[in-house]
């Protein structure tokens, strides 16, 4: 049967980042995103939050990353949650924290928490800083950027590529969050969605990015970083184990991730860069696991539009990521 072909129904993604918040620019679960079109913000039928009986209790220590006490946090079991309590550790509206990174302060797209966390892991807490507004010239059809998103709804700058259009445009760093292009609101909007209207925006025009950038430390004042490196693979724990975060249904303390899921995983991401110019460990996670049963790309594809049909990704990427899949599993690196 050729790749495609039963390719009819899409379910709203599986993945960290779709829940919504009232207050956070259309984040509340239910509420429509600012895209519309049935996009991460439209309704959502998952699972209620587990009872706090069932949450694991695990404690875990943070800090602002920008430099604060040490803080406690336990009892999330999901990323909306997690910010939740730093929020209410450091007395802060959830709002103001951006995303974190695990065991450094510094903005280190290596080191970005995502769906799991090392049980052992410090988590450091980037919150916002200044505001800034930017015009473009699109003098080419790539920008360079990679997009990513930080698990409750706001999109940020994960890689610049050395060269490109953006890269020559030095109030643009890593870590910026995008709130809108030429006066559209992004809060809310998943990565997928800020890197295709990147891309639609006309060749030899201006646009006007909107960012917000990480509050800094002092010692980070002066940097631009470029992301994190091509094949540098993700970053899912340093400790016993890991707690994986779910959107829907309590959150586990699973093993470290197998040599095959890790190199599957860190090949899926940069497939998913490639194509949509966007990285998300834990995406590439959940596509990892859907399909390594799976006996063709067809029963990939199936899976794929099962739990994740709001990407509809297509034919060609199905295929690639069926082939990496199947490399890893022979070792083939």
């Amino acid at each position: 049967m050729p790749l495609g072909l039963g390719r009819r129904k899409k379910a709203p993604p599986l993945v960290e980042n779709e829940e919504a918040e009232p207050g956070r620019g259309g984040l509340g679960v239910g509420e429509p995103g600012p895209l519309g079109g049935g996009g991460a913000g439209g309704p959502q039928m998952g699972l209620p939050p587990p009872p706090p009986a069932l949450r694991p209790r695990l404690v875990f220590h943070t800090q602002l990353a920008h430099g604060s006490p040490t803080g406690r946090i336990e009892g999330f079991t999901n990323v909306k949650e997690l910010y939740g309590k730093i929020a209410e550790a450091f007395r802060l509206p959830t709002a103001e924290v951006m995303f974190c990174t695990l065991n450094t302060h510094k903005v280190d797209m290596d080191k970005l928490l995502g769906g799991q966390i090392g049980l052992e892991d410090f988590i450091f807490a980037h919150v916002k800083g200044q505001r800034k507004e930017v015009e473009v010239f699109k003098s080419e059809d790539a920008l360079g950027l990679t997009i990513t998103d930080n698990g409750a709804g706001y999109a940020f700058i994960k890689r610049i590529k050395e060269g490109s259009v953006i890269d020559h445009i030095h109030l643009i760093s890593v870590g910026d969050m995008i709130e809108a292009i030429n006066g559209q609101s992004l809060l809310g909007c998943r990565h997928y969605e800020v890197a295709r209207l990147l891309k639609e925006l006309p060749r030899g025009r201006t646009f006007t990015l909107k960012l917000t950038e990480p509050r800094k430390a002092f010692d980070m004042i002066s940097q631009r970083s470029a992301g994190g490196r091509p094949g540098s693979g993700p970053q899912l724990g340093t400790g016993r184990g890991t707690l994986r975060l779910r959107s829907r249904g309590p959150a586990t303390v699973e093993d470290l991730p197998s040599a095959f899921e890790e190199k599957a995983i860190e090949k899926v991401d940069d497939l998913l860069e490639s194509y949509m110019g966007i990285r998300d460990t834990e995406l590439a996670a959940t596509m990892v696991e859907l399909g390594k049963d799976k006996r063709n790309p067809d029963e990939l594809a199936e899976a794929l539009d099962e739990r994740l049909g709001d990407f509809a990704f297509p034919d060609e990427f199905v295929f690639d990521v069926w082939g990496a899949i199947g490399d890893a599993k022979v070792g083939r690196y």
